[in-house]
């Protein structure tokens, strides 16, 4: 049996009785073809959940829905941010992906020292970054997340120091560091902010390295085979999933 699926509002309703229209309405009736009877989730995006079943169709793009149960999802803890240094393409939006799916909280978008991509300001940058949020929806949906991810905006090095001194801990993924990721397992909190940095593909750098260090990052590493800068996010993110509290069931 599947979960029903999840559909992202601006609002919940607040009666018993609400439609789901727009972009999200049409998704529910012509791509997922839902039926009166069918079930379905509603969300804020920010922890909210109406449960709901649809009432009838109205017209192609629209359903009417009646609201079951109403619940709120405690956002998971620790809180993981991704600095993800940017990458070329499709690649940068697949990290976002997986990340999301992955249950990222936050991600930050890097502009590492090695970085193709670079975002200048300007209208190539906004479109850029407009897809990296706009995959995040798109997978917190599929994931049927509570909680999208906020994707911020671009943060160079010397920022990405400042945010590193603010978490609790930070964590350079590197291939080349002594300590795997378990074995800061310990120093892990069971609240606050948890900052994972990927760097491009290139690599981070040694000036970039000794910046973040200097801040009070760690370098770990995953294993023993060196991850793509689109996938080391989403297997970190799975590591502390099962080495913290954030995979116990929250609903």
């Amino acid at each position: 049996m599947t979960t029903a699926p999840l559909f992202l509002v601006d609002a919940l309703p607040t009666g018993a009785d609400a439609v789901l229209d727009g972009a999200e309405g049409r998704h529910a009736a012509t791509v997922r073809r839902l039926r009166r009877g069918e079930e379905l989730v509603l969300s804020d995006g920010c922890g909210g959940l109406a449960h709901a079943v649809v009432e009838a169709m109205i017209g192609r793009d629209a359903l009417a829905v009646r609201i079951v149960d109403r619940t709120w999802v405690e956002p998971p803890a620790p809180r993981v941010l991704l600095a993800q240094a940017l990458v070329k393409g499709e690649r940068g939006e697949l990290a976002v992906e997986l990340a999301t799916e992955a249950g990222v909280d936050a991600v930050l978008p890097w502009r590492a020292a090695r970085c193709v991509a670079k975002w200048e300001p300007g209208p190539r940058g906004d479109r850029a970054l407009h897809r990296w949020r706009g995959t995040a929806r798109a997978a917190a949906k599929q994931a049927r997340r509570p909680w999208v991810p906020r994707v911020e905006d671009p943060i160079d090095t010397r920022e990405l120091a400042r945010r590193v001194a603010a978490a609790d801990v930070a964590l350079v993924l590197h291939e080349a560091a002594g300590d795997g990721l378990a074995d800061v397992a310990g120093q892990l909190p069971e609240r606050g902010d948890v900052l994972i940095a990927v760097g491009p593909e290139g690599g981070v750098s040694d000036a970039e390295l000794e910046e973040l260090a200097g801040a009070g990052a760690r370098a770990v590493r995953l294993g023993p085979e060196v991850l793509r800068a689109s996938t080391a996010a989403a297997v970190a993110l799975g590591a502390l999933g099962v080495l913290t509290s954030r995979w116990r069931n929250r609903i």
